[in-house]
């Protein structure tokens, strides 16, 4: 990692949680900087004359990569949404570092963005299930984050 980031770089939080009984990823914080890029005043005034949306603009606050750290990729949801908001915020690339993982939830993730994401996985388990876990995994992460019992 000190090779990716030899200097200090600003951290952002994106906070997502997967709702447990329909396991869609639900967005509860999001502090990435945004600046929108300079206008001059004829492209300006034609964007409020006009109907049609403006072109997508690179996102000057955006950083270069994004490293998205997700302790357990499940269904691949949460990782998958994360993905995506970072890509339309506009990052260039995005590394995400998982603890575990499943297969079919860390393809899920990794189809999103193929060519600007890349995942680092310290075990892959085989299957999840209806439920939403890891099959053997290691349990609730939230539960074992904050020593509730389990569900």
């Amino acid at each position: 990692i000190q090779t990716l980031l030899p200097y200090p770089v600003p951290i952002n939080h994106l906070g997502l949680f997967r709702e447990p009984t329909t396991l869609q990823p639900v967005e509860y914080y999001n502090n990435l900087p945004y600046s929108q890029p300079p206008q001059s005043p004829a492209h300006a005034a034609a964007a409020t004359t006009t109907t049609t949306p403006a072109s997508v603009t690179t996102n000057s606050a955006a950083a270069t990569l994004a490293i998205l750290l997700d302790p357990v990729i499940a269904t691949g949801g949460t990782a998958e949404a994360a993905i995506q908001t970072l890509r339309e915020w506009g990052v260039q690339r995005v590394l995400v570092i998982s603890v575990l993982g499943s297969e079919p939830g860390l393809r899920r993730a990794a189809e999103e963005w193929p060519q600007g994401t890349e995942l680092w996985v310290g075990a892959v388990d085989e299957e999840v299930d209806r439920k939403g876990m890891i099959k053997p995994g290691i349990g609730d992460v939230g539960d074992r984050l904050f020593l509730t019992l389990g569900k």
